[in-house]
């Protein structure tokens, strides 16, 4: 026996809709339409547009499927610690999805539907790289702030890669903890703040000007100065002035898999460095002002801290949602 399937409702009246071929109807006349397969319960235009470029141009990149690696789903089954064989007739939630990285882990995993929002256009991305399990996977496009579902509707809920990226990181997890049902569980990672230093690098002194550029003239200058970077990052590891990498405009590749060929690093090193410079809100937690809020939103926190896996490692909080609000 499988559990009920959840339906969309409207995202600011909580009213049931109707389908009516390729749109929703709600009973006060609000429309959302059904395109390329999709629901879509937002504007299409959105702060989220770097991510609509990012995911459907790197669309493949980070798909275990495609790299013929386990990144994702190393990573996706640490940060939770979810058994699968014990997820059987759960309602599972799935907030900020990009290309669908994490969407592939978990269906590749479980016999599990999986219910799964993302802001940007990069949904059309997921439901190409996701399609062979279109029978389990339910899609649409929404805010993290608008959800189109009721309320305590489902068991777990994960996000990853995506809080800093919200105007509101306190309100996008009081919106997780909301559409999970009472002792329930949610799972977020994070850009963690370390210390004072977390921003002074590149990053942080660049973005004023990156995330102002047109997103494509940013590409375009970001696949241009990777190699050059490249150079000079194995250049600074060789001669013991690794520290100076962080003010490099470029990402991190200390932390890319060993097993990615030259040309699959160069493609992560462009993907991760647009991912760095172009969003537009980019705002890193103390882990203790994370678990603060989880418990603000009523939830006890199973665990906080930094998850390692195989590939790499991430800062997790895992919470218990305890108020029956």
């Amino acid at each position: 026996m499988t559990n009920k399937i959840i339906p969309y409702v409207c995202p600011y009246t909580g009213e049931n809709l109707v389908l009516d071929k390729d749109k929703y109807i709600s009973i006060s006349h609000r429309t959302f339409k059904i395109k390329n397969h999709i629901p879509r319960f937002c504007e299409e235009d959105n702060y989220t547009e770097s991510f609509g470029l990012q995911w459907n141009l790197f669309n493949r990149t980070q798909l275990d499927s495609f790299c013929d690696i386990k990144l994702s789903h190393n990573r996706f089954w640490a940060q939770t610690g979810w058994d699968p064989k014990s997820l059987n007739n759960l309602n599972i939630l799935e907030v900020g999805s990009g290309a669908g990285r994490f969407t592939e882990a978990f269906l590749a995993s479980t016999n599990c539907d999986l219910y799964s929002v993302d802001y940007s256009s990069a949904v059309e991305a997921n439901f190409k790289n996701n399609y062979k399990f279109k029978s389990r996977l339910n899609l649409c496009q929404a805010s993290i702030y608008e959800m189109p579902f009721k309320d305590n509707s489902f068991d777990k809920c994960f996000c990853f890669g995506v809080l800093q990226h919200t105007p509101s990181f306190e309100k996008s997890i009081e919106s997780l903890v909301k559409k999970v049902k009472f002792n329930g569980e949610i799972v977020v990672d994070f850009y963690p703040i370390k210390g004072f230093y977390t921003k002074i690098q590149a990053k942080y002194l660049l973005r004023p000007i990156t995330n102002r550029l047109p997103k494509k003239t940013l590409l375009f200058l970001i696949e241009k100065s990777v190699p050059i970077s490249l150079l000079i990052f194995e250049i600074l590891k060789k001669i013991k002035l690794a520290f100076l990498i962080r003010f490099l405009p470029i990402n991190d590749v200390r932390t890319f898999p060993k097993s990615l060929t030259k040309k699959q690093k160069i493609e992560w090193a462009i993907m991760d460095t647009f991912d760095c410079y172009s969003p537009k809100h980019d705002n890193p937690q103390k882990m203790s002002n994370v678990i603060n809020m989880f418990k603000k939103f009523g939830c006890e926190i199973i665990f906080g801290g930094l998850v390692k896996f195989n590939g790499g490692s991430s800062f997790v909080v895992r919470a218990k949602k305890i108020s029956r609000k």
